[in-house]
């Protein structure tokens, strides 16, 4: 009962006071409760120190919880039958307790994905049944423990198989005594740490290892030549280090398949003979390594290599392919080499082969060679499910047997994998048939999984969006099912996985309830992909321990600086601040019947503020309340924003351990349920150009007059609102982000946007700036022509436009995917200039895409070229954007505003 309360659930199956009588994630035997696997069931508060009470529990698994937070209690070291622990994906904090060494029968410990920090527990060596040890995605530091007689290291785990320590802060030195022949390790993930010194050389003692990463730290040194005795290991990642001397031989590795040793500092090289000789090898990446000479033809002939990347190295002379490549040869890419010249290219060669940059490239030397001399990024919209299943209704997609249903989704994220071309579908149908055979194994109610839109992350991760259905006539699993699955495939040893797909986490993508749209971080951090890939990643909340402390401070802070202008409170153009009881007045209480869109952040509203005016008032859940500090500058961000066609802030209230925001109401909904029909309002040719430019308008001023530039970083047709004039409101900038003045063009950050919308280059570089949304607002331009989303039965707006134009025929041939209401009677004057605009926006390359200042001239110019509104100004009804100036600034760019429909929160 303790823990029901403390977790704040009660879940239709927990009846009486009896958790052994059939409590849904509650196992027992002999009425003592032997498992708790409670995934993803949205539980909150903490782990309560008494759950030492439960001295029989084997399996603990409460993975995806988000708001189950606070330090792991010392008492869990009382619960010695522990096998498993699975804590992944929640929002534990502070030091890992040393307690946990005391738990001699755990074989199964995964922390991955939460906020642990300090040291890793020299303890942790005591587990001497240990199989399976990751503490990936977390903030821990110090060395690595290893033993010194008198205290225990992670050198004693003589079981353990799986050291998985990714992307934590982890330093100083790999020690020598961590590796012994001793050891059955077969996974070793280092990578994303600050390690340095040499990689030690008794790594080469443990020959069960099957893969190495070690990437991205700050490693030195020659590389051992000890490394050619892991005759097992498929997977070596070396890439992004310091690492000097000779290119290492890896002869004896017959086993490799995938090689990444870019971006280290290696002598100057011909390239290696025993490239040639790993029959196995599929990939090899040696970018920025002082490779030169001539790239030998015999390379290519490994009938298994699928991709090669030598870019930016000192390569010379002429580059010979030859007839006898292997048939799987995908991609060689030798951008930023001194290549002169090109043997003749087979025919029949289906590989792409990229030389930007190189001698050949300049002038006219090679008219052969000019067909490489671009680069075009990559874009695989690979899925499982057949392309020819019938339209499903809204919110449901079709499954591989053509049912609609409302899926789990989720994105899995691979550690590594042994092939490099994405796309080879034959890969994906191996492993959606063998997870679909395991879940069905384990009496899950699983009709069939879907796999599609593979993509690297920026730390060459394997990204794919996994999408599982409901047997029977079931639509949608219910909560119970969902955790069922979730605790299944959030334990490692899930059966089902073809060889070819090492270890994996996975990410939340969609959690639909009651109309929201909500985007959550599951798992690892998303990084780059292409066009189609991973997606929404909103709500960074605050922790709740921290909020009564910043409340009081803050709240001071913003009361002073409205009442008497202080510097240190939010500087205001126009907002308002609210009492809680004026907004509790006008909304009756945040009654049910006032109550118009739900989001991960809170409720929102429908008011009438005392001046008479309509608002939509967005209140914060408890667990969603920000810092002081970060709730004054979103207000300060957004009461600095005012154009007619952005949605404006009025107020805001912050009392009584409130965050109230209070925006001007919109009431004719978003662009995509006009467009769609569910609003019941139906726009002609007429009244989508005007919408067109009132966006783009909006969007110019965030751009070319907010100071600083604002990227809005998630336009969509969701996110543009109607007003009762049909004017074009750009709303909820919840991911916008500002460029200050640092001379800069660009932000380096963590991809977020939502699916179909996303700059394929920002996805690849991490690189956002204003072209970005460039992008995202010509997929906008696509839908208003044919009301499609932008995928649908996994075609991608874009493509179906560029394969379906022919510019020799009236309206470029689109006439079978324009909206037929599009037109109502009237002639489209304007459309092919309309498509050619939004084509320029979707450009694969920023630097060929319009600002949007360019945007908005161009629709005035289609505007009046198609004579709208005949005998008026057709550009009357929506000002300029440059009739507004900035009213201030501030260094953060980060804001929430509503969106009532209840979507993007």
């Amino acid at each position: 009962m303790t823990l029901r309360d403390e977790w704040g659930i009660n879940p239709p199956s927990w009846v009486g006071s009896d958790p052994c009588g059939d409590w849904e994630g509650i196992t027992c035997t002999n009425s003592q409760i032997t498992a708790i696997t409670l995934a993803d069931m949205g539980l909150k508060g903490g782990l309560p120190s008494d759950i030492e009470t439960l001295s029989e529990l084997q399996i603990l698994n409460l993975a995806f919880n988000e708001n189950l937070k606070g330090q792991l209690p010392a008492s869990i070291g009382n619960l010695t039958k522990l096998n498993t622990v699975i804590l992944d994906g929640c929002r534990f904090s502070g030091p890992i307790p040393a307690t946990i060494g005391s738990l001699k029968q755990l074989s199964y410990l995964s922390l991955k994905n939460n906020r642990f920090s300090g040291p890793i527990p020299p303890s942790i060596g005591n587990l001497a049944n240990l199989v399976f040890l990751d503490l990936s995605d977390n903030r821990l530091g110090d060395s690595i423990p290893v033993s010194n007689g008198t205290a225990p290291g992670l050198d004693m785990l003589n079981k353990t198989k799986h050291f998985h320590f990714s992307n934590n802060q982890l330093s100083g030195s790999i020690p020598p005594q961590l590796f012994s022949s001793n050891m059955p390790l077969i996974h070793l993930i280092f990578d994303r740490n600050n390690f340095t010194g040499s990689i030690p050389s008794t790594l080469g003692l443990v020959k069960t290892l099957e893969a190495v990463r070690l990437d991205r730290n700050s490693l030195s040194g020659s590389v051992p030549t000890s490394l050619r005795n892991l005759t097992n290991v498929s997977e070596l990642h070396l890439s992004n280090n310091k690492l000097t001397g000779p290119v290492p031989n890896l002869t004896l590795m017959d086993s490799l398949n995938y090689v990444d040793m870019s971006n280290n500092t290696f002598d100057a090289s011909d390239i290696p003979n025993w490239f040639s000789t790993l029959k196995f090898l599929t990939t090899l990446m040696m970018e920025n390594t002082g490779l030169q000479g001539q790239v030998p033809q015999a390379l290519f002939s490994l009938q298994n290599l699928e991709t090669v990347i030598l870019k930016n190295n000192s390569l010379n002379g002429t580059l010979d392919i030859g007839t006898n490549y292997g048939d799987q040869l995908n991609l060689i890419d030798l951008q930023k080499n001194n290549i002169a010249n090109l043997a003749p290219i087979d025919e029949g060669s289906n590989y792409t082969l990229i030389l930007v940059d190189n001698p050949i490239c300049e002038g006219s030397q090679n008219n052969m060679a000019k067909n490489y001399c671009n680069v075009s990024p990559p874009n695989s919209s690979i899925s499982t499910t057949p392309s020819n299943c019938a339209d499903c209704s809204s919110g449901q997609v079709a499954s591989p047997n053509c049912k609609c249903a409302s899926p789990y989704t989720r994105t899995l994220v691979f550690l590594f994998v042994s092939f490099s071309n994405l796309d080879d579908v034959n890969y994906y149908k191996a492993l959606s048939d063998n997870l679909t055979r395991s879940f069905q194994s384990k009496n899950l109610p699983v009709d069939s999984v879907s796999l599609s839109h593979p993509s690297w992350s920026s730390s060459y991760q394997l990204e794919i969006i996994i999408e599982i259905f409901p047997s029977g006539d079931q639509v949608s699993f219910n909560q119970t099912e969902s955790s069922a699955i979730t605790s299944v495939i959030s334990n490692q040893t899930l059966e089902g996985r073809p060889n070819s797909f090492g270890p994996y986490s996975f990410l939340v993508l969609y959690t639909n309830s009651g109309g929201s749209n909500k985007a959550v971080i599951i798992g690892t951090a998303i990084g780059g992909s292409v066009l189609l890939s991973l997606l929404v990643l909103v709500g960074l909340y605050a922790l709740h321990q921290k909020r009564k402390a910043d409340e009081s401070l803050s709240g001071s802070i913003l009361l002073t600086g409205i009442s008497n202008s202080s510097a240190s409170g939010p500087q205001l153009k126009g907002a308002r601040l609210f009492s809680f009881e004026e907004l509790k007045k006008c909304t009756d209480g945040f009654s049910e019947a006032n109550d118009i869109g739900s989001g991960g952040y809170g409720q929102v509203y429908k008011g009438i503020l005392p001046t008479g005016q309509m608002a939509a008032i967005k209140r914060a859940k408890r667990e969603s309340l920000q810092g002081g500090v970060e709730f004054k500058a979103e207000v300060e961000l957004l009461s600095r924003v005012h154009h007619k066609n952005l949605v404006g802030l009025v107020g805001f209230c912050f009392e009584q351990g409130e965050q109230i925001l209070v925006y001007e109401y919109v009431p004719n909904g978003d662009l995509r349920d006009s467009l769609s029909g569910k609003s019941g309002i139906r726009l002609d040719w007429t009244r989508r150009l005007q919408v067109a430019l009132g966006a783009a308008r909006g969007l110019a001023y965030l751009h070319e007059h907010a100071n600083p530039t604002i990227i809005h970083r998630d336009i969509k047709s969701n996110n543009i609102l109607l007003d009762k004039d049909l004017n074009a409101k750009v709303a909820d900038f919840g991911l916008s982000k500002s460029i200050a003045d640092s001379g800069m063009d660009h932000l380096s950050t963590q991809v977020k946007g939502t699916l179909g919308y996303l700059d394929p280059e920002y996805f690849m570089t991490q690189q956002l700036t204003d072209k970005s949304d460039v992008y995202s607002f010509g997929v906008v331009m696509l839908e208003l022509i044919t009301a499609r989303r932008p995928i649908m039965q996994g075609n991608y707006i874009v493509k179906v436009v560029q394969m379906t134009m022919d510019k020799s025929k009236d309206l470029y041939n689109l006439d079978d995917i324009l909206d037929p209401f599009i037109g109502l009677g009237t002639e489209l004057k304007g459309v092919e200039m309309f498509v050619d605009l939004a084509m320029s926006c979707v450009e694969e390359l920023r630097d060929k895409r319009p600002r949007m200042g360019e945007v908005v001239k161009q629709i005035e110019n289609i505007i009046q070229i198609a004579a709208l509104n005949a005998g008026t100004n057709p550009l009357s009804t929506s000002a300029s954007y440059e009739e507004y100036e900035c009213k201030d600034s501030t260094e953060d760019g980060y804001s929430r505003p509503f969106d009532y429909s209840g979507k993007g929160f």
